[in-house]
């Protein structure tokens, strides 16, 4: 079966939402965690740290460089994933719209492509 991943995006603002009442948005989560185990589609689910404790290497110079976060040119930030096994993207859609999010959030569902269809380097 194909593998989607749910890719949660979310600005200042929608992180604010969700921090407001987080007991009940972690509960709602895990519900749909537990839900998605039960329906044998999740596969992997991880929540991401704060922005500032990350960093971006940019390759779009000479040398690589690299800027510790936050990033103030960013609009939208990447909160989390959760990696589905399911049959189809119409599928991995109707899971996405199930996702607890805060108002102004957006989930991302992308198409994970199997070994067998990248392309094989002849050595």
């Amino acid at each position: 079966m194909p593998k989607y991943l749910l890719i949660m995006r979310g600005t200042d603002e929608s992180n604010a939402a969700m921090m407001a009442d987080i007991d009940e948005m972690m509960a709602a989560t895990h519900r749909f965690i537990e839900e998605m185990v039960k329906a044998g589609v999740l596969l992997a689910a991880e929540g991401l740290d704060d922005p500032g404790q990350g960093a971006v290497v940019d390759f779009g110079g000479e040398a690589p460089v690299v800027t510790d976060g936050p990033y103030g040119e960013t609009k939208e930030l990447f909160g989390g994933f959760f990696l589905l096994d399911v049959a189809s993207k119409r599928e991995a859609v109707e899971w996405a719209k199930r996702v607890p999010a805060a108002p102004g959030s957006k989930i991302e569902v992308r198409r994970v492509p199997g070994s067998d269809e990248v392309p094989q380097v002849d050595k």
